[in-house]
């Protein structure tokens, strides 16, 4: 009994040796935990890019602009960089050398009048006004032709064929006879008899104008004192021939067409206009007409008619656009596209690259103080080819970002705000574990 006690006394002592042992131990680790825990809470490893300083984030990998590979970046409560309250956790701060590496430019938003476009494709048709048949006034043979093949130039000044017919000699005939009258009769000492002269040759001159002779060919005719004996024939304007019915030596009747000329000095457009369209079209405005052929060049017109009625097929309105056709560009049923600028209300006007569109919600970054953006939610209205109207988000003055933008918005989400623009496509794959 005697040698437990004795044996049971240093057991005693051992294990409360043992025991501050541990307490003490376990009290050391955790204080190192704590210490290890406040560097961790003061010390953020992050990687940003060597040459794009605002791109951070929280894993190593390559820049999203130019490819390079991310490097440390440590940032301390030491460091000076003080947290941003919780309203401006939204916005973004850029230095002058990352505003210049990042390419940011700003506008000054304005209030100015901005045209809403409508653009439409049309076919190039013939000016109907400057279209015409060149007939024979007075059947006969077509002794020649001055013009034998479609596509062929014409002038008003120059004759185009050569007519045979009994019908005009004899009318020359009549009135070379009424002329000699005239002269025999003069003299006569009866008013009377003076007077039938002159209104014979007024009858006669009348029935040769009634056969398609102009006053030159009657005064040559006159002139010479014989009929001739081939008549020529001329087109009322100059133009282009589009279609040839006769051939030399064919027999002609009366009023039969032997030619088709159009005058393509001037054109038409017409254009297919949707229903949405042409409420807001109205004849006297401007339109802009390109073609393949030419893509360089603008043609410029003014709508000239709107048709009443719809294409039933297309469900479509046609607007008829009169066009100059300098250097006989145009074509008929030659296809163009068509661009009708219609003036709206004066309103806040941005360039295009300024408003991030995000599928539900538009955004535009505004420098609220230098260096610092801001997102503003817009709502937009018309646009052009390279400027949108704001309604409302943003007032006249503001200073915008038009170029950069998409950046500035890239590293507002990286700093922890992609709840900002969440709904934006492809973000959801873009969120860091």
């Amino acid at each position: 009994m005697a040698l437990n006690k004795k044996t049971a006394l240093p057991l005693l002592v051992l294990l409360l040796v043992f025991a501050a042992g541990g307490g003490w131990f376990v009290w050391h680790n955790q204080q190192a935990g704590n210490s290890t825990g406040k560097k961790t809470t003061q010390i953020r490893q992050l990687y940003t890019c060597s040459m794009h300083p605002f791109i951070i984030r929280e894993k190593p990998g390559i820049c999203p602009i130019c490819g390079m590979e991310l490097i440390k970046k440590i940032e301390s409560a030491a460091s000076g960089v003080a947290q941003r309250p919780a309203d401006m956790a939204a916005h973004v701060s850029l230095s002058p050398a990352q505003r210049v590496m990042a390419n940011v430019a700003t506008v000054e938003a304005k209030n100015e009048i901005l045209n809403r476009e409508v653009n439409a494709v049309g076919i190039v048709q013939y000016d109907q006004s400057r279209q015409a048949r060149v007939t024979a006034w007075a059947a006969g043979r077509i002794e020649k032709l001055h013009v034998n093949s479609v596509g062929a130039m014409v002038s008003k000044e120059k004759p185009v064929a050569e007519l045979y017919s009994p019908d005009l000699v004899a009318a020359q005939q009549e009135y070379i006879l009424a002329i000699r009258s005239r002269e025999q009769l003069k003299n006569s000492p009866f008013p009377s008899i003076s007077q039938n002269g002159e209104g014979l040759v007024s009858s006669a001159r009348e029935r040769l104008k009634l056969l398609g002779v102009r006053e030159s060919q009657i005064a040559a005719v006159q002139k010479s004192g014989r009929p001739s004996v081939r008549l020529a024939i001329y087109s009322p304007f100059s133009g282009i021939v589009i279609e040839k019915m006769v051939q030399q030596g064919q027999y002609v009747s009366t009023g039969e067409v032997l030619f088709n000329i159009a005058d393509l000095s001037t054109v038409w457009v017409e254009l297919e206009l949707y229903e949405n369209e042409f409420p807001d079209i109205h004849i006297g405005q401007q339109v802009e007409v390109r073609s393949q052929s030419f893509p360089e060049h603008v043609f410029t017109g003014r709508i000239a008619f709107i048709y009443p009625f719809l294409d039933p097929k297309t469900r479509t309105l046609k607007a008829r656009v009169q066009m100059p056709n300098p250097g006989l560009k145009l074509k008929p049923e030659m296809f163009v596209s068509a661009t009708i600028r219609i003036p709206l209300e004066s309103s806040i006007v941005v360039p295009l690259s300024a408003v991030i569109d995000t599928g539900k919600r538009q955004v535009v970054w505004v420098e609220s103080s230098p260096g610092m953006f801001e997102p503003r939610d817009v709502q937009v209205g018309q646009k052009s080819t390279d400027s949108i109207q704001i309604l409302s988000g943003i007032n006249p003055g503001d200073k915008v970002a038009v170029s950069g933008a998409y950046l500035i918005d890239s590293e507002s989400q990286l700093k922890g705000n992609s709840s900002e623009h969440e709904d934006m496509p492809g973000m959801q794959m873009d969120k860091k574990p």
